[in-house]
C-alpha cells in the first residue's frame, strides 16, 4: 500500500504543469444561460440547467447565481465554453462584464468584473485566443473613465481570466474616419495570423455607414486594412454586418442585420473580397451557428430558423426551416458538440428557450421534445418564478453556453 501510494504521488508530480492546472471535469452536462430581469428592476444572473439527455432532470433548472449588476441589457457571453471555465458575460448598456467561474457547475461564482479597458468602452463580443486569453471588441473610446459614445471608432482589447488588460489597439482608420468603425464581433484565424472584425453599431448611430470589416494581424494586432461588404442587387445586403463565423472551406461567413450572408475570402492576401451569397427573408437576423457543412440562422421574418448547406460556399442552398410559433422572436444560437443540439434563445417576454436537434445528414431541424421544464412543455420557461438565488421575477435570456 505504501509503495502504491508513493508511486501515485510521484506520478502526479511528473504530470505536465498544464495537466495539473486543468480544472477537474464535473459529472453531468450543463447549460449556462446569461439572464437579465425582463422588468429591469432586479439584477443580472446566470441560470444553470440540466443539459444531459440521459438525465432524469433533463431540461430542469438546477441553480442560479446572482450578480451585483442591475439589469440593463444582459447581452453576450462567449459563444462556447472556454477550457478554463471562466466565462465572460456582458451587460452591454451598463458597460460591465462579469467573469463567472463555472468549474463547479452547481456552485458558479462571480470571480471578477471590469468596465472600460485599455482606453475603450462598451465591449460586445469575446473570442478566445490560442493563448487562452480573450480578445474582445469594444465599440467606443473611453477617456480617463469617461465613455465617449460620440466616438467614431473603438478598439480590440486582450484580457486575461482575471479581467486584467494585456494589450489594446484602436481600429481607427483615417481613410474611413467619418463612417463609424464600431467593432461588433470578430473571427480569429490563427493559421493565417489574422483577425477579422465586423463594424456595426449596437445603437442607431452609423447604422447605414458602419458597414465594413477590418483585418488585423493576430500576432501584433496591426490593422491591415478596412474593406467594404457587398450590397448585392438589392443594395442593402451589407447593412449592419454582425456575426462572423469560419466555414468548412476556410472562408468567413458574416450575417448582417439586413439578413444577408456575406462570404469573405482572400483573408491572407492584400485583396480580400466579400460577396453577398444569400439573403434570408425579412430583417433583424441574429446570431448564426455553423455546424459542419450547415449554417443555422435565426430569422425573425419566419419566427424561427433556416438552415443553409454551405458545402459550396459560393452557392448556399436552403435545406430546411423551422418556425417556432406565429410570434416567436429568435436571436441566439449555440451548438453543443457533446449532445449534438443547438440552444436557441429569444429574450422576448413569453418566448421559451429551446434545444433543437440538427440532422447532420440532411440539415433538418426539430425541437427536442425531451427537453422540458417543470410545466411539462418542451423548452424552458423564463416566466415569473422563484429563482434559486432568491429572486422572483421574469428572466430575459440572451447568451447561452454548454459545458465542455
Amino acid at each position: 500500500m505504501v509503495r502504491a501510494f508513493a508511486m501515485f504521488v510521484l506520478a502526479s508530480f511528473m504530470l505536465p504543469a498544464a495537466a495539473q492546472s486543468q480544472p477537474m471535469k464535473k459529472a453531468g452536462h450543463y447549460l449556462f444561460v446569461w439572464t437579465g430581469d425582463q422588468a429591469k428592476q432586479g439584477n443580472d444572473f446566470l441560470a444553470v440547467i440540466d443539459a444531459d439527455p440521459a438525465s432524469r432532470g433533463y431540461g430542469k433548472l438546477l441553480t442560479s447565481v446572482a450578480t451585483d449588476q442591475k439589469s440593463n441589457n444582459a447581452h453576450h457571453t462567449e459563444y462556447s465554453m472556454p477550457a478554463s471555465g471562466m466565462l465572460f458575460a456582458n451587460d452591454h448598456n451598463a458597460n460591465r462584464t462579469m467573469i463567472i467561474d463555472v468549474n463547479d457547475p452547481l456552485k458558479p461564482r462571480v470571480a471578477a468584473s471590469f468596465e472600460s479597458l485599455g482606453g475603450f468602452s462598451m465591449p460586445h463580443s469575446f473570442l478566445r485566443l490560442p493563448n487562452g486569453h480573450v480578445l474582445a471588441s469594444f465599440q467606443y473610446p473611453d477617456h480617463h473613465g469617461q465613455m465617449d459614445m460620440s466616438g467614431k471608432s473603438g478598439g480590440l482589447v486582450e484580457i486575461d481570466d482575471t479581467g486584467k488588460l494585456v494589450r489594446s489597439v484602436s481600429n481607427a482608420d483615417p481613410a474611413h474616419a467619418d463612417e463609424g468603425l464600431l467593432p461588433y464581433s470578430l473571427a480569429i484565424l490563427p493559421k493565417i495570423d489574422r483577425v477579422l472584425v465586423t463594424n456595426s453599431p449596437m445603437g442607431d448611430d452609423f447604422l447605414f455607414t458602419s458597414n465594413s470589416y477590418q483585418l488585423f494581424r493576430l500576432s501584433d494586432l496591426k490593422l491591415l486594412g478596412t474593406y467594404r461588404f457587398d450590397p448585392g442587387p438589392g443594395m442593402s445586403g451589407q447593412v449592419s454586418p454582425e456575426e462572423p463565423r469560419i466555414g468548412p472551406d476556410g472562408a468567413v461567413y458574416v450575417q448582417t442585420l439586413s439578413c444577408g450572408i456575406q462570404r469573405v475570402t482572400g483573408l491572407d492576401s492584400a485583396t480580400p473580397k466579400a460577396t453577398l451569397v444569400h439573403t434570408f427573408p425579412g430583417a433583424f437576423c441574429g446570431v448564426p451557428t455553423i455546424v459542419g457543412r450547415y449554417l443555422v440562422q435565426s430569422v425573425p421574418g419566419i419566427h424561427g430558423y433556416i438552415v443553409l448547406d454551405i458545402a459550396d460556399g459560393t452557392r448556399p442552398v436552403e435545406v430546411s426551416r423551422l418556425t417556432i410559433s406565429d410570434t416567436y422572436s429568435p436571436h441566439w444560437t449555440g451548438w453543443d458538440a457533446i449532445s449534438h443540439r443547438l440552444v436557441v434563445t429569444s429574450g422576448q417576454s413569453g418566448d421559451r428557450m429551446y434545444l433543437l436537434k440538427l440532422d447532420e445528414a440532411t440539415g433538418a431541424l426539430s425541437i427536442d421534445q425531451a427537453f422540458r421544464d417543470t410545466d411539462g412543455r418542451p423548452g424552458f420557461s423564463f416566466a415569473t418564478r422563484d429563482w434559486p438565488h432568491g429572486w422572483k421575477g421574469e428572466g430575459r435570456p440572451h447568451g447561452a453556453v454548454f459545458s465542455r
